[in-house]
């Protein structure tokens, strides 16, 4: 098991059982599983640029992605059904953990002028979604090799009933929340 993983069983599970006031283990928030998606936008050599994409993706998160297409045409776009807009990995188990212990501990204190992430990027069902501006954040990417700079999305996905379970969940894993500042008024 991964060290974050083992730490949510050893530790993190008892803390929450507390805080919850829940007596079953099975009913506590947990991290279902984690999207790391990036946008293609219109380009003239959209095939290499996706290609790029995915090469990166497969390097930051060691799972092969996924093109998503587009479902219908936009002409107003240029973009026609079945058009690659995108391309997108799906963590679950092991490497989910993997990925996020690297997001926690590595790639967010990396960020430049970094103040914390969003309180308020939740759903209603728990749902946490974070934009990184650049993937060269990601130690494992080779600055010299990329076409250009884009930006990622990454969704972490839990069993969280609402925002507030899901929120103390992620704090409790580590994720550094941006203190909200009182507006005088």
């Amino acid at each position: 098991m991964e060290p974050l993983a083992v730490e949510y069983q050893q530790r993190l599970v008892k803390e929450l059982q507390q805080t919850l006031k829940r007596s079953n283990p099975l009913s506590l928030p947990r991290l279902s599983k984690i999207v790391v998606n990036v946008g293609v936008g219109k380009s003239d050599h959209r095939d290499q640029v996706v290609k790029n994409v995915a090469d990166q993706l497969l390097v930051i998160t060691g799972q092969k992605p996924k093109v998503t297409r587009a479902k219908q045409s936009i002409s107003g776009f240029n973009l026609r059904q079945g058009d690659p807009v995108g391309v997108a990995v799906t963590l679950r188990g092991r490497c989910m953990y993997q990925f996020f212990e690297k997001l926690v501990r590595i790639v967010l204190p990396r960020v430049k002028d970094f103040q914390g992430v969003s309180p308020e990027a939740f759903d209603q069902s728990g749902t946490y979604t974070l934009g990184l501006s650049e993937q060269i954040v990601f130690p494992e990417i080779e600055y010299d090799k990329i076409d250009t700079v884009r930006g990622l999305e990454i969704t972490i996905v839990t069993t969280a009933r609402n925002p507030a379970e899901a929120k103390l969940l992620l704090t409790l894993f580590g994720i550094p929340f941006r203190r909200e500042e009182a507006t005088s008024g």
